[in-house]
């Protein structure tokens, strides 16, 4: 494959915003506010503007209050009703929801990174090679997301997600394959997981 037909590959998107914040007191990370709107808007563009589509969004907890109050054009959104069993749960809903849709790769991305954005999205996307591809953004010494999963990998990725631990068996197992792209100059991948993260997103 050359480069203009890498570069014109459909990569879709693929983002995990079912999460019930059970640490945050039960408040689903996919509504808290990031400059004035709910969070699942700021990670749905920084897909769409990286230039993934399309983008489908995984829903679980308050999914009705997402759909009512946030705005995301041109999005699908995918119900995940097993989402209390894990992130895995939801990488396995929002791969299986690609099928049929002609993408040749999934870049993944979780919801509660708001130091994530286009740019980041945009240089990950740019591994692709073939639908075998395999690539991370790393930050420092440390693997993190977007990650980009290619479409002959889609079936042993959802396999091996189970629990919390979403793709983390895969990547261990398939760590010599990973083309690894660094991230740190533009992004920041910090999670909003405990009540003293939200302060990242004043």
């Amino acid at each position: 494959m050359d480069r203009t037909t890498c570069d014109n590959a459909q990569v879709a998107g693929v983002l995990l915003a079912a999460g019930g914040g059970r640490r945050l007191g039960g408040r689903p990370k996919a509504l808290l506010t990031y400059r004035g709107r709910p969070l699942v808007e700021h990670a749905a563009r920084a897909l769409r503007e990286g230039g993934c589509a399309p983008v489908h969004i995984v829903l679980g907890a308050a999914a009705e209050a997402v759909r009512s109050r946030a705005r995301l054009p041109g999005c699908v959104l995918v119900d995940n009703p097993d989402w209390e069993q894990g992130m895995g749960s939801s990488l396995r809903a929002g791969l299986d929801s690609l099928t049929g849709t002609g993408a040749r790769a999934a870049l993944v991305a979780l919801v509660d990174q708001p130091g994530i954005g286009a740019e980041a999205v945009a240089r990950v996307r740019a591994a692709y090679r073939s639908p075998t591809s395999l690539a991370a953004a790393v930050y420092g010494a440390e693997r993190g997301h977007p990650v980009l999963f290619g479409a002959e990998r889609w079936p042993d990725v959802a396999a091996s997600a189970v629990g919390d631990r979403g793709a983390r068996a895969y990547l261990r197992a398939h760590q010599s394959a990973i083309t690894l792209i660094d991230c740190s100059d533009i992004a920041r991948m910090d999670d909003i997981d405990n009540p003293e993260d939200l302060t990242r997103l004043e």
